[in-house]
């Protein structure tokens, strides 16, 4: 019987590792098929804290996870297939491992980004093809950008890249946008932004290193067009990481995990959730890693015998 057990490796978890390492807490901390979560696919980061030239992505997670290490964080590789909740402890079932036991349980399993599913899109993320414009917008500074998507988050990240870009294009499948009306309206008043619609996106075009733009079908006439472009954004949506844990009844109708506002309880006492897995919202390293502070410490909380509040309130 592990006190607490974490699972994943992005900022969120790593954070949550180091605090209760540093507790004497001695989590053990399960990684998954992709440890260190969607960093590992960037780059160059340059809006965390602390890193005045920026930091590599994998740098960052490595050195994060060489941090929890030193305090005493266990490391195991494996992917979790199920979780179930007992009175007072849970069972964790995972495929390398079996299963284990743990007294409290961090999901830390972030959110992964809708892809388009083309060719070029996977091989050339990180050069050239995002799915965070706040991430990355900065390095498309005076350069055409194109940006896939309908909905609200599509039109956000569109206008926002227009504080960089010379030039956002924006490529849709349909001929009508998904996005609210006020956000639709935003973007259309936007002078920076154009439109390329009804037109599905087949592929990523490079030079051999670098993005060079995007290929699509017209769908009116049915022929394929080059969309010429330094960079394209997919923005078509997330997907957080909670199959595992559909037995429980902590997600809400789209995925993330419920958690009490101001912390990180979710309705079952001794499970709690950070990072991007429970937000929708913001998705940054940054607010990942606090909210992998937070989930330490009520975590801690808890195993000290602090049980006796209702983790169930204002939940679902």
């Amino acid at each position: 019987m592990y006190k607490a057990v974490i699972l994943g490796t992005g900022p969120a978890g790593l954070t949550a590792a180091i605090y209760l390492a540093r507790a004497n807490m001695e989590p053990v901390v399960i990684e998954g098929p992709e440890p260190g979560g969607q960093l590992t696919l960037t780059t160059e980061v340059e809006n965390y804290p602390g890193f005045e030239q920026g930091i590599l992505g994998p740098e960052l997670m490595e050195t994060m996870k060489k941090q929890a290490v030193r305090f005493g964080a266990r490391f195991e590789r494996g992917l979790v297939t199920k979780l179930k909740s007992k009175s007072s402890s849970f069972t964790i079932v995972i495929d390398s491992m079996g299963d284990i036991e743990a007294e409290a349980v961090i999901v830390s399993t972030g959110a992964s980004a809708k892809l388009l599913g083309i060719p070029g899109e996977t091989e050339m993320i990180g050069n050239g093809v995002s799915t965070c414009a706040t991430c990355d917008g900065f390095f498309f500074r005076n350069k055409r950008v194109i940006i896939v998507g309908g909905g609200d988050s599509a039109m956000e990240e569109a206008n926002f890249l227009t504080k960089f870009a010379s030039e956002v294009l924006v490529v849709h499948r349909r001929d009508e946008l998904r996005a609210s009306k006020i956000m639709q309206e935003r973007a259309r008043n936007n002078k920076k932004i154009t439109w390329a619609m009804n037109r599905t996106p087949i592929g990523i075009l490079t030079d051999g290193q670098k993005t060079i733009g995007l290929e699509v079908v017209n769908n009116d006439s049915g022929e394929n067009e080059n969309l010429d472009a330094d960079g394209v954004f997919v923005a078509i949506g997330h997907r957080p990481n909670t199959s595992f844990l559909k037995d429980l009844n902590i997600v809400d109708e789209t995925g993330y995990i419920n958690v009490q506002p101001g912390s990180t309880h979710t309705k079952i006492p001794g499970l709690f959730a950070c990072g991007d897995v429970q937000d929708k919202t913001y998705r940054q390293a940054i607010t990942a890693a606090g909210t992998g502070c937070m989930a330490a410490m009520d975590c801690e909380k808890y195993l000290e015998g602090e049980r006796i509040l209702d983790w169930s309130q204002n939940l679902s």
